[in-house]
C-alpha cells in the first residue's frame, strides 16, 4: 500500500500468479482509498483467473505502525492514515479474512521465508529507500515488541543536532543515510555550485531516482560517489552496533538503494561494519543483499497467513 499507488499479487507457494498496479488519488477519503484496495483485489482475482473460493486471505503491507491483532493502523502518514481499522473497513467490502502488517515486516517474513533468511536463526533485515525500516527475528520469530513498533532503526539517533527527520527529530539514521538524505546532500551540493551528471536526472525539483544515482556512479560523479559513500559508512557503523547489541547469525539488506547500487555500496557498508563492530560479534554474522526486491512483500503474505490463520499454502 502506497500514497500514490497500491501493488497486489495473486500469490501461492509456487509463486506469483498474476500482479496489477494501480494509481491512487493521494487526496482521497478514507472510503475512496477501502473501495481502491477492494477494487484491487477484485482485479488480481480477475486476472489470475481464480475461483474466488479459493483465495484464502488478502494480506495488506502498511507503511506505518500497525497493531497486525487488531487490524489497526496507529499511524501511516503517507496514507494519511491514523487510528484506523483498516482491517474492519476493508473486512466490509471483501469476503476473505484480511490481515495487515507493517510494510518492512512483511517484507522481512517474504525473505525468512522464501529468502536468504530460511537458514538463519536470529536475524536482522533492513531496508533502505525512501526512509529507512527494519525488522527482528529471535529464534526463527518475528519480534514485533509490546507496541508492534520493534525494528524501526530509522529513529536510530546517529548525529546530535542532525538533519531534521520526518517524526520530528533531528539526526536520525534515516536522516543522515536514505535515499531521501543522499538526495537532499547531493541537491545542496549542486546549489553551492559543483557540478554533478545527475542535474539532467532530477525530477519535479528535488527528486532523484535510485537508478539515476546508480547511472551517475557509474560514470564516476564526484558529487554523488561521495555522498552515497559517506550514507554506506553510515549504515556500516550503525550495523556494528546492532551487531554488539544483538549478535544476529545474519543481516539482510534490501530496498531501491541496495538494489540499484549494491555493488558500490555493500563493500564499503562492510568495511565500515569491519571497522566499527567487535570482533568476537562478528564471528560468523554474514551481512547479504536480498534477491526478492519488492517480491519479498508479497511472499510475506503467506508467512503471515499461516501466522495468523494457520493456512498452508
Amino acid at each position: 500500500m502506497g500514497g500514490t499507488k497500491i501493488l497486489a499479487a495473486a500469490i501461492n507457494s509456487n509463486g506469483i500468479v498474476a500482479r496489477v498496479k494501480n494509481p491512487t488519488n493521494s487526496n482521497s477519503s478514507h472510503d475512496e482509498y477501502i473501495k481502491a484496495l477492494a477494487g484491487i483485489v477484485k482485479d488480481v482475482i480477475k486476472k489470475s483467473k481464480l475461483n474466488a473460493e479459493n483465495v484464502k486471505a488478502v494480506c495488506l503491507g502498511v507503511p506505518g505502525s500497525v497493531n497486525p491483532y487488531t487490524g489497526i493502523i496507529g499511524l501511516a502518514p503517507n496514507l494519511n492514515l491514523k487510528n484506523f481499522n483498516i482491517k474492519e473497513k476493508l473486512q466490509e467490502l471483501v469476503p476473505y479474512p484480511v490481515l495487515i502488517e507493517n510494510d518492512v515486516n512483511l517484507g522481512a517474513l517474504g525473505i525468512k521465508k522464501f529468502g536468504l533468511g530460511k537458514e538463519s536463526k536470529d536475524m536482522f533485515v533492513m531496508f533502505i529507500g525512501t526512509g529507512i525500516g527494519g525488522a527482528l527475528f529471535f529464534e526463527e520469530k518475528i519480534y514485533r515488541g509490546i507496541s508492534y513498533v520493534a525494528g524501526e532503526i530509522g529513529h536510530f539517533v546517529v548525529e546530535k543536532n542532525g538533519p531534521l527527520c520526518g517524526c520530528g527529530n533531528r539526526g536520525c539514521f534515516e536522516a543522515v543515510a536514505s535515499r531521501t538524505a543522499i538526495t537532499r546532500n547531493i541537491l545542496n551540493d549542486i546549489k553551492s555550485g559543483k557540478k554533478s551528471l545527475i542535474t539532467k536526472h532530477i525530477i519535479d525539483g528535488d527528486k532523484i531516482k535510485s537508478k539515476a544515482l546508480r547511472i551517475a556512479v557509474k560514470a564516476g560523479d564526484e558529487v554523488v560517489v561521495k555522498r552515497i559513500s559517506e550514507a554506506a559508512e553510515t549504515i556500516g557503523i550503525v550495523l556494528a552496533s546492532i551487531t554488539n547489541l544483538l549478535n544476529f547469525d545474519k543481516i539482510v539488506l534490501g530496498g531501491g538503494v541496495i538494489e540499484a547500487l549494491e555493488k558500490f555500496m555493500m563493500p564499503k557498508i562492510k568495511n565500515a561494519f569491519d571497522e566499527h563492530v567487535l570482533k568476537d560479534a562478528s564471528k560468523g554474522v554474514k551481512i547479504v543483499a536480498t534477491k526478492l526486491g519488492d517480491d519479498a512483500a508479497l511472499y510475506g503474505g503467506i508467512a503471515l497467513a499461516e501466522e495468523f490463520l494457520n493456512i498452508k499454502v
